[in-house]
């Protein structure tokens, strides 16, 4: 965008990303010897693990309430018709508007400040979750918990951004990504686990999931503060000669302080890419949270008992899981997105078809194949669908808000996805089913325009004759 501040100039004579910014670091060509496999691990150990830790207590923490559903939950507070589905849905809220807001704020006071903090405060909110004594009580505390948690997947993705090249990207994207689907699995086998502690000190097994699950958060909050690092700029573990290497190599160069104003926003908000990025996420986000919040009602529906729901949601997450990470592999190797993300899109399309036609206790098996693979459509082309679009943005300004909004505005499926799955559409769940196949085949539209969109961009640029030509290195189809 030419009309973002930051952004990246490139030296004609040498390809390397120099910053407009007065801080900028030696160019390319004056760079001394790093070992780039060393420093790549060096920088795997430091920037991922920890945030894939953080999202696997974040996404856990929003989601666990779909088995909390499933035990005493709503007898005990009296839940009637709809209210299970507000409550699900009111996290959205907050955690929509503040997106932006909050990755600007995290670039402002920096990262291992910032993302701890919000660690802890929805550490604590859901401590407190598990001592609600009505309905109302739990809205509060669904909405402070999308509030706390606003900032913590944008925030974490535009970090690792910053720190590798596109050929490098997908892979730590996807594992960063894998958070949310292992959550998924993770959260089965711990519901089924904790369903077994009803009535331990007078507390029914449904609290003892938020308690246990909240005091864990926590513990990661106090220990993100010495984990999670800055952006290159900022890290201290980082030598002068590693991080003039990784600014060199990133073509990310400009400092972190350039400040973004409403009118970057608006800038960023009218271009086409804003737009295809966002709906993108948001139709795929409509069946990933119906997955996430309802396999165990839909499993339930089969007739399993409280303790069999909940083990047998493990494997659809499970084999998503699998899948994200060969995708992943195979993007990085021939350095493209979009052949996988089709794919993905025809194995959702497909698990969603075997659902909508197919019904009844005899057919349990071809619905159980069906709930994988629309799990391992949707989830294992997701992290991919992020890195496509973050790692085609350009600098601190348009990263930060292009991020944001693509989560922000795609998360709005998370709003949708809490209505699709009512108690009286049990046990052949027609709406939600059709409304999640509708939105498939809305995102290969979407997807289908943003390649168009990137393939005409680099045919713009085809004639300019450059040393090594940046656009090929950008924008990935």
């Amino acid at each position: 965008m030419a009309d973002l501040k930051g952004a990246d100039i490139v030296d004609g004579s040498h390809g390397a990303s120099v910053s407009s910014h007065s801080d900028h670091v030696a160019e390319e060509s004056f760079q001394p010897y790093v070992d780039e496999k060393k420093l790549l691990w060096k920088t795997d150990l430091h920037v991922v693990p920890i945030l894939f830790i953080v999202y696997l207590a974040a996404f856990l923490d929003r989601v666990n309430i779909s088995n909390a559903l499933t035990m005493g939950l709503p007898a005990e507070l009296g839940l009637e018709g709809q209210q299970s589905n507000i409550a699900l849905c009111i996290f959205f809220v907050p955690y929509i508007i503040f997106e932006i807001p909050s990755n600007i704020l995290m670039k402002k006071l920096n990262p291992h400040i910032y993302l701890p903090a919000c660690i802890l405060c929805f550490g604590i909110i859901m401590l407190g979750q598990g001592f609600v004594q009505s309905y109302s009580g739990l809205l509060a505390t669904r909405f402070f918990l999308g509030l706390a948690e606003s900032g913590i997947f944008p925030g974490s993705f535009y970090l690792i951004s910053f720190w590798y090249k596109k050929e490098e990207a997908q892979k730590r994207f996807t594992i960063y990504w894998s958070s949310t689907i292992l959550s998924g699995a993770f959260g089965g086998l711990l519901a089924s686990a904790i369903g077994c502690m009803n009535g331990i000190r007078g507390l029914s097994n449904w609290r003892w999931v938020f308690i246990l699950e909240g005091i864990a958060t926590i513990l990661i909050g106090i220990l993100a503060f010495f984990c999670i690092t800055d952006f290159p700029r900022e890290a201290k573990w980082l030598s002068p000669e590693e991080r003039t290497f990784i600014l060199n190599k990133t073509k990310t160069n400009e400092s972190r302080v350039i400040p973004v104003t409403a009118k970057d926003v608006f800038a960023f908000l009218r271009t086409p890419k804003a737009w295809l990025g966002a709906i993108m996420y948001f139709s795929v986000l409509v069946t990933s949270y119906s997955l996430s919040y309802f396999t165990p009602t839909i499993i339930q529906t089969l007739g399993y008992s409280t303790i069999e729901t909940q083990l047998h949601s493990v494997p659809p997450f499970a084999s998503a899981f699998g899948l994200a990470i060969v995708l992943a592999y195979l993007s990085d190797k021939v350095r493209m997105r979009s052949p996988f993300i089709f794919f993905g899109l025809a194995l959702l399309i497909t698990g969603l078809s075997i659902l909508i036609t197919t019904h009844g206790s005899s057919h349990f098996s071809a619905e159980y194949a069906g709930i994988c693979l629309t799990a391992m459509g949707s989830f294992g082309i997701g992290g991919m669908i992020i890195c496509w679009y973050v790692m085609n943005l350009q600098g601190h300004v348009e990263r930060s808000i292009g991020t944001a909004w693509m989560i922000g505005f795609g998360n709005c499926g998370g709003i949708v996805a809490t209505f699709l799955f009512v108690k009286k559409d049990a046990p052949y769940y027609h709406t939600g089913y059709t409304v999640c196949l509708s939105m498939g085949c809305l995102c290969v539209a979407a997807c289908a325009g943003y390649a168009l969109h990137i393939w005409q961009r680099k045919k713009a640029v085809a004639g300019i004759e450059k040393e090594g030509n940046e656009m090929d290195h950008v924008l990935y189809l």
